[in-house]
């Protein structure tokens, strides 16, 4: 019975099997539909393939996916040892929480509504790599404390050999700028990283 058919159950109302039913995961649950990395590819091979797909082509993509190769260069026996158990257990558990529908008998599978949830869950390597372009032209963090400390030793070097215009300076002038820029850079970093989540 899928969470649809249980929803639909528990509050007495009938909800038709296409009907989409606003049902939130908890994160525990969220996280224990996708410990095994099979799950995980079978969501994002869904999300990258509109409405109904063979299960035995979610089955190869999942086997290359695995063994680092093609569709076309995998052997029978590693189709097989992915294909048995998606179709024993993975899919149909997926279709009992009501992120799939899997039709055993006709071997396909649809995503639905509810495997948005996961999105947010399956970026891969690859994803990480392509977004990692983009914050490469970043300048990382560490750039900027050690502009600071290399401004603050020129700082502390010419007031210690009085240097024309640091000697006119106070220490605590002097030590007091140095505080204050390492003080703004950390700011600026937690501000940054707090924006990013």
């Amino acid at each position: 019975m899928s969470a649809a058919e249980v929803h639909a159950e528990s509050t007495g109302k009938h909800v038709a099997d296409d009907a989409s039913v606003d049902i939130e995961l908890s994160k525990d649950k969220i996280f224990h539909l996708l410990q095994t990395p099979r799950r995980r590819h079978v969501l994002r091979y869904l999300k990258d393939h509109e409405g109904t797909v063979e299960m035995r082509d979610i089955a190869e993509q999942v086997a290359a996916w695995e063994n680092n190769t093609t569709v076309q260069a995998l052997s029978s026996d590693q189709r097989q040892r992915v294909y048995i158990p998606l179709y024993q257990s993975h899919l149909p558990k997926l279709d009992e929480e009501g992120i799939i529908e899997y039709n055993q008998s006709r071997g396909t599978v649809k995503r639905t509504e509810i495997a948005n949830q996961l999105d947010r869950y399956l970026t891969t390597d690859e994803d990480t790599e392509n977004t990692s372009d983009d914050t490469d032209e970043e300048i990382p963090w560490e750039a900027y404390y050690l502009g600071v400390s290399v401004f603050s030793t020129i700082l502390l070097a010419g007031s210690a050999i009085s240097a024309p215009v640091l000697a006119t300076l106070p220490s605590v002038t002097i030590g007091g700028s140095i505080i204050a820029m390492f003080a703004l850079v950390t700011l600026a970093q937690l501000a940054s990283e707090r924006s990013e989540k």
